[in-house]
Formats: structure tokens, C-alpha cells, sequence
């Protein structure tokens, strides 16, 4: 049997990417995403051994049955990219409460029921792999991104550490990813073209990151040997965070 991978928000952007690198190394994939639609055309155009679900992040049933779609479709699941997350670029000082509330609630909550839910059954299963979605921005406090988003997934760092405490003695690893700015489409919406060049400037490599080198990271982090690593961040950043 193949090991089956779950993906959240992976209709468009950095989730059909990171679908598309977890295909080629062999697994099968579980498209998910709030939009069917997008999540139906995102599998035709990947091809191979795909399934795509509905499943909206902020919602525990959705999950439950996302699971159970999975279930009968593959038999089984063994690894799990909580990657759905909304960007925003609202001024500090102009962020209503409803706003930031919108932003922490469902980029926090995705994470805390893809870890309870779908974590819950890997643990029982005895094995599985999740891996977190972070960002530079909750390890700096963001830069062309909201004081929401930044803490958010400055949150989902230490989610991260209580989920792999939770699960480490019964198979189960779990891992972020803290990527900085990403050659991808959230990114150049939300900079600007007459702002690139300043933000290259400050990148100490001077360029953005390799959304496939994302997707490869996540296909080592879902191998079955990589039991020895959990409750990790894996910065991705060009420089601009080192520790």
C-alpha cells in the first residue's frame, strides 16, 4: 500500500504544489480544500492518485468526515500538511477585533482540529507524520504580513511542541515549516511590484524561496524515517532568521 497524504487548503497556491511533490515521490494524495470546485480541478490536473474532499478548516465535522471520505477511498492515512491559512496586510493600528479574530481563529483552529482530529486517528493507527505550516512571521513578528497573521502562526509554532509531546510515544511525529517569502502567488499579492526589489534587497540571499523545496522538505518529514525528528521548526528563509 502507498502511504496517503492529506493536504489542507490545497486547491490553489502552495497546497497544489506541495500535492504535486508528495505525488511524485509516490504517495497517494488527498486534495482538501473549502472549495470543492477548486479541490476537483486541482486533482484533474495532478492526475495519478488523487482524491479530492471538502473540507472546510474551521469546521471539526468537516474533518470527521474528510477522514472518513479518506478511509474508504485509500484504506488508510499516514501523513497530514495543515496548510490552509488566510493572509492578511492590515496595518497594526487599523486591525478591528472582528478582523484579527477572523485571521488567529482560522489559521490557529485549522491547525488544532487537523492535529486533534486527524492526528487522533493516526496515533490509535500507531503510525503518522504531520507537518505544520508556520511562517517567519511568528518567529520575527512579520514584515509585509498583519500583526494577526504573524501571531497566528507564531502560535502554531508551540502547537506544534504540544501535539508532538501528545503523540511522540505512539508514532506519531509532528513538525512545522517556517518559510519566509516564497516565489508563490500569496506572496506577490501581497508585495507589491514596486516593493519586490526592497524586499529582495533585505533578503540576505536575495531571492525568494523555492515553493518546490517546500514540497520536498514536507516529503521528508512524511517519510517513515523520520521518526527521530518531532516537535521541530524547519526554517526556510534565505538568512533573514538565523538561531
Amino acid at each position: 500500500m502507498n502511504q496517503v497524504a492529506l493536504v489542507t487548503g490545497a486547491g490553489q497556491g502552495l497546497g497544489q504544489r506541495f500535492c504535486a511533490r508528495l505525488l511524485a515521490a509516490g504517495f497517494d494524495v488527498v486534495v482538501s480544500d473549502r472549495d470543492l470546485a477548486l479541490a476537483q480541478a486541482t486533482a484533474k490536473t495532478l492526475g495519478g492518485r488523487t482524491l479530492a474532499v471538502k473540507l472546510d478548516v474551521s469546521n471539526k465535522a468537516d474533518f470527521e468526515q474528510a477522514l472518513a471520505q479518506v478511509l474508504e477511498h485509500f484504506g488508510a492515512l499516514h501523513a497530514v500538511v495543515n496548510n490552509a491559512a488566510v493572509t492578511k496586510t492590515t496595518p497594526l493600528m487599523q486591525i478591528s477585533p472582528e478582523e484579527f479574530d477572523a485571521v488567529v481563529g482560522l489559521n490557529l483552529r485549522s491547525v488544532f482540529l487537523g492535529c486533534q482530529v486527524l492526528g487522533a486517528h493516526l496515533a490509535e493507527a500507531g503510525y503518522g507524520r504531520i507537518i505544520n505550516m508556520a511562517s517567519l512571521a511568528g518567529q520575527n513578528g512579520g514584515t509585509a504580513t498583519g500583526a494577526h497573521y504573524a501571531a497566528s502562526k507564531g502560535a502554531i509554532v508551540t502547537l506544534t511542541k504540544i501535539f508532538a509531546k501528545e503523540f511522540a510515544g505512539r508514532g506519531v511525529t509532528v513538525n512545522a515549516i517556517a518559510p519566509g517569502p516564497i516565489d508563490s502567488p500569496a506572496v506577490h499579492a501581497a508585495v507589491p511590484a514596486e516593493r519586490m526589489q526592497g524586499l529582495l534587497a533585505n533578503i540576505p540571499v536575495q531571492r525568494l524561496g523555492d515553493a518546490d523545496f517546500l514540497g520536498d522538505l514536507i516529503v521528508q518529514l512524511a517519510r517513515p524515517e523520520a521518526y527521530f525528528t518531532t516537535g521541530a521548526t524547519w526554517d526556510v528563509n534565505g538568512g533573514l532568521f538565523m538561531r
